[in-house]
């Protein structure tokens, strides 16, 4: 990974570490259904007329918009209303990768591995530890809702996964609309007309700053990041840097809100990052090797290919055939496409050109 998309992978994850932050300071203008309303709809518009449609089905739409939207971020902003203080909101819901490996195995089929269970019951350990330095100093209601909040995003996850979206950006942005009615309708029945009015008559410049860095900040540049890191690097790579958000978040609870870490939330906190961490590992199974010559997920486009000489198809090729034994599509159509090749010399790279094939 080069330097600047390092600094931008930490940068996302002090956005979203500090999103904790910011967000607890905008319950203190808003209730927590409103301020949850209000992050959707700023994130969505102008956004929404801004970028396309993504090209998945609206079913994937509503219920990710749902189920993140209204029930994760409703958990999360009723959670910390309710006294759940934001750095250790960070940590816990961090506990998201587990729910998501869970809820893969039992709808996916997708059996987790051993070192991927161990890393799921010491994340739980570290909840565990969570709740006891929570029951210590805070209500325990508080701490089960944005528990239940790191359900529904894993939730989320396993419903993103299915819809596999190509574009993260535009997949945010569209179902940042679905939850703006819902949470507007809630908080009208549970939080009251009144209390909405008097909150959005008192507007002031810093409830106005928390609600744009949660929708804007958070939402468009952090997802739109991301996707962009993604797209250029293996997710194995990428992932990682996620836990750094409760390292963040912890930190500028601390700086900002004078939030106490003591000793039961740092081993909380050790617990949790390392079993999430060992629990994101994905690794090869009996019948895979390391390629010899680089990641099958790095595959070069052609403009790569030609600055990287002629052989860089054949190079492609050689990393299939590593990467998994005795499966030698990959070469066959290869040299299927290579049979009756015009290699004359290339223009651009003055050497046998491989992409020049007879029709």
């Amino acid at each position: 990974m080069r330097p600047s998309h390092l600094a931008l992978a930490v940068l996302v994850a002090a956005v979203w570490g500090v999103n904790f932050t910011v967000i607890e300071i905008g319950l203190d203008h808003f209730p927590p259904l409103l301020f949850s309303a209000l992050r959707f709809l700023a994130a969505a518009l102008p956004a929404v007329f801004l970028v396309g449609r993504p090209k998945v089905a609206w079913k994937w739409i509503v219920a990710v918009g749902l189920v993140l939207g209204v029930a994760k971020f409703g958990l999360l902003f009723v959670g910390m209303d309710a006294g759940m203080p934001a750095g250790l909101s960070s940590l816990v819901l961090q506990i998201q990768a587990v729910f998501t490996a869970a809820i893969a195995a039992l709808t996916l089929g997708e059996r987790p591995s051993r070192i991927r269970l161990l890393g799921m019951l010491i994340a739980l350990a570290g909840i565990a530890v969570a709740a006891v330095d929570e029951g210590t100093s805070g209500p325990l209601g508080a701490f089960a809702l944005v528990v239940g909040a790191a359900a529904c995003w894993g939730a989320s996850n396993v419903l993103t996964r299915k819809a596999a979206p190509p574009d993260a950006l535009n997949f945010m942005v569209w179902v940042s609309t679905v939850p703006v009615l819902p949470l507007l309708a809630l908080s009208l029945l549970t939080e009251g007309p009144s209390r909405d009015l008097a909150a959005l008559r008192a507007l002031d410049w810093q409830g106005a700053g928390t609600v744009l860095y949660v929708a804007w900040i958070t939402t468009v540049f952090g997802f739109g990041a991301w996707g962009f890191l993604l797209r250029h690097h293996p997710a194995s790579t990428v992932a990682p840097f996620s836990l750094l958000v409760p390292v963040f978040g912890m930190s500028s609870a601390f700086l900002f809100l004078g939030e106490p870490v003591g000793p039961l939330r740092w081993c909380a906190a050790a617990l949790l990052v390392g079993g999430v961490g060992l629990a994101s590992l994905t690794p090869r199974g009996p019948g895979t090797r390391r390629p010899l010559l680089g990641r099958l997920d790095q595959h070069p486009g052609r403009a790569d290919m030609e600055r990287a000489g002629p052989y860089a198809e054949a190079r492609v090729a050689v990393e299939v055939a590593v990467v998994v034994p005795g499966d030698d599509r990959a070469l066959r159509a290869v040299a299927e496409g290579r049979r009756g090749a015009d290699v004359g010399p290339s223009p651009r790279v003055g050497r046998a050109d491989p992409h020049r094939v007879a029709e």
